[in-house]
């Protein structure tokens, strides 16, 4: 398992019943979340003081519950290559705060990438597609690429276009589309153009901005084969997310590894997950499936 244990803002300090009490910077959420099929004695003083609590409906859905806590605020990440990331966090439906964190063991991954390759002077272009508030977009950005920023929604990209900001990341060569992904992609290969990387998160079930209907499992894998005819020759890396259950490691590097054998390189595909500090135990939050050139 991949895990992201380098936050000095967010941690998930216990987990039990269905929930897991996470540390946002100065403030304490209670979050549900399906993994977490155990109890847990939930003694500590935090699970009785949080400053927002998630519930779930029996009918689906759910609402907050906010104590003392603000509408918005900011935490930080240190990448691997030495820069900070800022993030605007806004609690909202769907039990969201606009953030992922174990995302940023995916953000260190290409950075790293990313920075070693311009090193040499090399220009990087990078698409992030299904992008949402900006997280792999400014680190990529951070680590010296010009990245290509592609969501359905306008709301989602105006919020990382607030991250840009806060990160110091304004005037960055980022290029800030609101389209429907797929349809992008078959733009771009009509064009020509072509990336050095390519990450995508997406959805288990979305629409685009015209209402365009997206189902993970019937689509993945025609999406990874319009992206690899995107990726330049000398390409660095393409990074493939999912939170969706039963689209497992193994799935993900057989896709990969389908599309992208006549380039060699490397596959990979794991869990990721983050640390619990009451525990010591690591909890599962989606799978990465990562293709590298090893040239």
């Amino acid at each position: 398992m991949w895990i992201t244990d380098t936050w000095k803002d967010y941690e998930v300090l216990d987990t039990g019943d269905g929930e897991k009490l996470e540390r946002w910077g100065d403030y304490l959420l209670i979050r549900p979340d399906p993994q977490v099929i155990w109890h847990a004695p939930r003694k500590d003083r935090e699970w009785k003081h949080p400053n927002g609590h998630y519930h779930r409906s029996s009918k689906g859905g759910g609402s907050w519950e906010f104590f003392d806590l603000p509408e918005q605020w900011d935490i930080r990440y240190d990448l691997a290559i030495g820069k900070t990331l800022t993030f605007r966090l806004k609690p909202f439906q769907f039990k969201h705060t606009g953030l992922f964190p174990e995302q940023a063991a995916n953000w260190d991954w290409c950075g790293k990438r990313i920075a070693d390759a311009a090193q040499s002077g090399r220009q990087i272009k990078i698409l992030n597609l299904f992008a949402y508030t900006g997280g792999a977009t400014l680190a990529a950005a951070a680590a010296g690429a010009h990245v290509t920023h592609v969501d359905a929604s306008k709301g989602m990209v105006t919020w990382a276009r607030e991250n840009a900001a806060a990160s110091g990341l304004a005037e960055a060569p980022i290029r800030w589309l609101v389209d429907d992904c797929v349809k992008f992609v078959e733009r771009e290969l009509r064009r020509g153009n072509h990336y050095d990387g390519i990450i995508m998160d997406p959805p288990s079930y979305g629409r685009g901005p015209k209402g365009e209907l997206w189902k993970l499992e019937d689509n993945i894998h025609d999406l990874i084969r319009l992206c690899a005819g995107l990726l330049s020759e000398d390409a660095l890396f393409y990074l493939i997310n999912s939170y969706t259950t039963g689209l497992s490691p193994a799935v993900l590097t057989y896709m990969l590894s389908t599309e992208l054998k006549a380039r060699g390189g490397r596959v990979e595909s794991s869990d990721i997950g983050l640390p619990v500090t009451k525990t010591g135990l690591v909890l599962p939050c989606g799978s990465t499936g990562r293709w590298e050139t090893t040239s």
